[in-house]
């Protein structure tokens, strides 16, 4: 789980003291941990976390790639998931059930691509005009002990493979033109989970984590629950060429990548000697840069082009303030 702000952090803490069983772990983490495989649960919101235009099809695969990412992040292969449908309010005879079949379309080819089967769930009708809330949970098998977010060590480097600032970069040209196509808005629509790259990092990652709130405030969290201090290099941010057509390589636009969420890159924290042996494991298209380091202390240090940078207000993306 998640905590980020205030109101989030305190509802955490409540649920800290009802999930005392062991493979709640403290809640310390993105997912329990129990019999030797990891199960993760995510939900996704209209108006929240994908647009009401949205493709039904590419909600039903965003549903399924961001916990696919969790289990990747894990080092875990898909054996299953569960899922909560919630069936909308008919418009109209031709209509009714059109927007679940095409939804489940979608989750059913990222179901096929990743090898994730369907082996149960539930489904509930909406009242009229309810947003939907959608939920899945997923089941994975590690091929060894799964890295935590907290097991960070003093002398790391934070290493992230993927990009950043695409997917918000598409939904900012969405919400200007809700017309808009290109690779940015296919990035927003249809994550990838990781999970080759995922598998391949597990073995050497003291703490490993998904990137889905935002770098800088997914850094802190895994620097927070390792009793460390962080600090991103801007400068080393790997951004998608789209992304830097669009946006451009400023300080301005490394702050919007770097904040932005919904990226599902994975954050590794590594020795640094195993930085050369961890290159050469993963797969060989992936895109991989060390952006920060962790050390003793306390608190997240940004800095681009050798200088100090102030930290934004926003660090990523918080429940209870978007």
């Amino acid at each position: 789980m998640k905590p980020s702000s205030s109101l989030e952090a305190r509802l955490h803490a409540r649920l800290r003291l009802l999930a005392d069983h062991p493979a709640a772990a403290g809640l310390a983490d993105d997912v329990a941990h129990l019999d030797g495989r990891v199960l993760t649960h995510d939900t996704i919101v209209e108006g929240v976390h994908y647009r009401a235009d949205d493709p039904p099809e590419s909600v039903g695969w965003k549903l399924a790639a961001v916990n696919l990412s969790d289990l990747a992040a894990k080092g875990a292969r898909p054996v299953g998931a569960l899922l909560s449908l919630t069936i909308g309010a008919p418009l109209g005879d031709s209509e009714a059930g059109e927007w679940e079949e095409r939804f489940l379309a979608g989750l059913a080819a990222a179901g096929e691509s990743y090898g994730l089967p369907l082996i149960g769930g539930d489904t509930v009708a909406l009242p009229s005009g309810a947003p939907r809330v959608l939920g899945l949970t997923a089941i994975g098998e590690p091929a060894g002990p799964p890295p935590r977010r907290d097991g960070a060590r003093d002398g790391d480097l934070l290493l992230l493979v993927g990009t950043l600032g695409g997917a918000m970069a598409g939904l900012e040209a969405l919400d200007k033109d809700a017309a808009a196509e290109g690779p940015l808005v296919d990035i927003y629509r249809r994550p990838v989970p990781l999970l080759a790259a995922g598998q391949a990092l597990a073995p050497f990652a003291h703490a490993m984590m998904d990137v889905s709130d935002g770098l800088l405030l997914d850094a802190r969290r895994m620097a927070q629950a390792s009793g460390l201090g962080a600090s991103i290099d801007l400068g080393a941010l790997p951004l998608e060429a789209a992304f830097v057509a669009e946006k451009g390589d400023t300080r301005a636009s490394r702050l919007f990548a770097a904040t932005g969420g919904d990226d599902y890159a994975l954050l590794a924290a590594i020795a640094p000697e195993d930085e050369d042996v961890v290159r050469q494991s993963l797969p060989r298209r992936a895109r991989v840069e060390i952006v920060g380091r962790l050390a003793s202390g306390t608190g997240l240090a940004l800095t681009h082009d050798g200088e100090p940078v102030a930290l934004p207000e926003r660090l990523g993306h918080e429940h209870d303030r978007d």
